[in-house]
């Protein structure tokens, strides 16, 4: 990764923050040309802030997928809220990301008031330009342009790709110089079993409705290599909140949880690249989402 005089070496940290469902982790995905980030139609899927890295010829960006940011009143989404903030606080970048289709709202006031507070430029990322017409941007960019001064305005569909290469270059050109804080080839510091148990509950979010997906968390207990089989084997642990929901995630005869496993396995087959054994197990954690005792298990806390 060398660049000549004329072309310094660019680095720096960018937070991707915006409202719950507005494409954030799709986005990151997408840059990165891997899926390190879970996504699904339901809102408020990312709990955790995740390091996607990206690396070019000219420079290395380091994207913080946030969680969206609601007006949250369990524990655990006021620390999703927390740790959206958070990410915005010691970056070099804020990427602001909005839906096309969607008119600014007050929930957009809400982020706006608090990304005025802090020290970093914000870049607004207009997202799914494929769902409106071109010529209905021009009045949501002058809508957001008088509510803030955004270091620049891209339009993008993350979903199909258009516009990312661009808003790239735009968020590079705008990091200081600094040099490679990580190897070329990684695209994140998320441990493999971090993206395994993630790549578990995102199949619980979309095979199951109402309240009981937001109520799971997945733990992995084991995580065997058999390189000789080229073969992992996994042992993981589907919680839940209440004892009607563990019934409801084993479905009739075991098929929900199987269901599960069986779409769980082929995405973390692709992630890993080898044969996936994966065995789920069913766990009852009481309320686990209103107390801290059970949000710190699971790693939900603040450092």
């Amino acid at each position: 990764m060398t660049t000549t005089e004329t072309t310094p070496f660019r680095s720096g940290f960018v937070a991707i923050v915006g409202r719950p469902n507005v494409g954030k982790s799709t986005l990151l995905n997408r840059i990165l040309g891997q899926k390190i980030a879970i996504t699904t139609a339901k809102p408020q899927t990312t709990r955790n802030r995740i390091l996607g890295i990206h690396t070019l010829a000219g420079g290395q960006i380091l994207f913080l997928d946030t969680p969206g940011i609601h007006r949250g009143k369990s524990p655990l989404n006021r620390f999703m809220v927390e740790q959206a903030f958070a990410a915005c606080s010691d970056v070099d970048l804020v990427l602001l990301l909005v839906e096309a289709d969607d008119p600014v709202g007050g929930g957009d006031d809400f982020i706006l008031e608090q990304l005025g507070r802090g020290r970093a430029p914000v870049m607004l990322v207009i997202n799914k330009i494929d769902k409106v017409r071109p010529e209905a941007l021009l009045p949501l960019i002058d809508a957001y342009r008088r509510r803030f001064a955004f270091k620049a305005i891209v339009p993008v569909s993350a979903l199909g790709g258009e516009g990312v290469e661009r808003l790239v270059e735009v968020v590079l050109g705008g990091l200081p110089e600094g040099p490679a804080y990580y190897p070329e080839d990684m695209v994140t510091d998320l441990p493999e079993r971090f993206i395994v148990a993630e790549m578990i509950r995102e199949q619980v979010l979309n095979k199951l409705r109402d309240e009981v997906p937001y109520g799971v968390a997945v733990e992995v207990e084991s995580f065997t290599e058999k390189p000789e089989q080229e073969l992992v084997v996994i042992q993981a642990a589907v919680f839940v909140e209440k004892d009607s929901h563990k019934g409801i995630v084993l479905g009739k005869g075991g098929a929900m949880i199987r269901s599960i496993g069986q779409s769980a396995r082929k995405e973390i087959e692709r992630f890993l690249g080898t044969r996936v054994y994966l065995e789920l197990f069913v766990k009852v954690q009481k309320d686990w989402t209103a107390s801290e005792r059970g949000l710190r298990r699971f790693g939900y806390h603040g450092k």
